[in-house]
């Protein structure tokens, strides 16, 4: 092998490595379980696996609660997985555990959707496949909706965007872009959008975040790295702290955003909560803080005190929405 083929183009340890030559290798969020056509042993919560559009190439795990009357309709929760835009699937065991957990706590309708990542499909190709599984799943609600769990439950006037991490990122961008360009037959305003633990950042510190030069550039690289370069670190995508006025585009009712004292994204979480009742957004901001835990705790640690409140938040938000 050629001795420059070898060398490390970028290296996230314990998550992927990126060479010179363009090889990747991923060593975090490769795990995965099949969905549960029979019900979960734990909850009753059946899922497969469809194809939402065709054409944009946008699939997911859908999640059915059990004992769902014919023709009852349920709020259907969009969520979008984290993984810094590098690692992870709806299939990942992490996700699949906790979106049969909440569509079982609500219960709802939970589309767990995929999407491009990178450093293959560098951002904004995530966001690209975000609003077209937003559009796929209001297309499905629809009586005549080609996705038969959503056609005979979902419920459109009750969408939810939702996601932890960079998904929650995601589900922040969606909400903006509907806003901006709307979807025919629905409108430009979901019920809510959900963040759990949001990946933002941003070129200065906020708060009390570190100014150390060593933490604070390993942030700015791996997104330089993920964007390939493209969208600076101040771009509203990252930081809508910078962009009061893309800020209150966001299109919808009400937001819960969710965050730990350790989480590396905390200051960024309050600062959002605290922001958007100033920018102009004209809606209802919850936070929900949890003292001595880390970024995205609830997913290793599912069944922690901390993890069943923090679901138990979710779920009362999802079900005022």
């Amino acid at each position: 092998m050629d001795a420059a083929a070898s060398e490390i183009e970028f290296d996230m340890p314990g998550v992927l490595r990126m060479y010179k030559d363009g090889r990747v290798e991923r060593f975090d969020g490769t795990q995965t379980v099949p969905p549960s056509p029979s019900g979960d042993p734990a909850n009753g919560v059946v899922s497969k696996d469809v194809v939402l559009d065709p054409a944009a190439g946008i699939s997911a795990r859908l999640y059915l609660p059990p004992g769902v009357e014919p023709g009852k309709k349920l709020p259907v929760v969009l969520f979008f997985h984290g993984g810094a835009f590098l690692v992870h699937t709806a299939a990942s065991p992490l996700y699949h555990r906790y979106a049969t957990s909440l569509a079982a706590a609500v219960p709802a309708v939970v589309v767990s959707a995929d999407y491009r990542l990178a450093p293959e499909h560098p951002v904004p190709a995530a966001y690209d496949d975000a609003f077209a599984a937003l559009r796929a799943v209001v297309a499905a609600c629809r009586p005549d909706g080609a996705e038969p769990w959503l056609a005979a439950h979902g419920d459109a006037s009750r969408v939810v965007l939702a996601g932890d991490s960079a998904g929650a990122n995601m589900a922040h961008n969606a909400a903006i872009r509907l806003r901006k360009e709307g979807i025919e037959g629905y409108g430009d305003k979901v019920s809510g959008v959900v963040l759990l633990h949001p990946y933002f950042w941003g070129k200065d510190p906020v708060g009390g975040e570190s100014t150390d030069a060593g933490y604070r550039g390993s942030f700015h690289g791996t997104w330089e790295f993920v964007s390939a370069g493209k969208l600076g670190l101040d771009h509203p995508c990252v930081n809508p702290l910078a962009s009061p006025e893309e800020w209150r585009q966001l299109g919808a009712g009400r937001v819960l955003v969710t965050t730990a004292e350790h989480c590396w994204f905390v200051e960024r979480a309050r600062a959002y909560a605290e922001g958007i009742k100033k920018c102009g957004w004209d809606g209802e901001v919850e936070l929900h803080e949890t003292d001595g835990e880390g970024h995205v705790f609830f997913l290793p640690k599912p069944d922690c005190d901390n993890a069943v409140k923090e679901l138990a938040v979710v779920t009362d938000f999802v079900r005022r929405c």
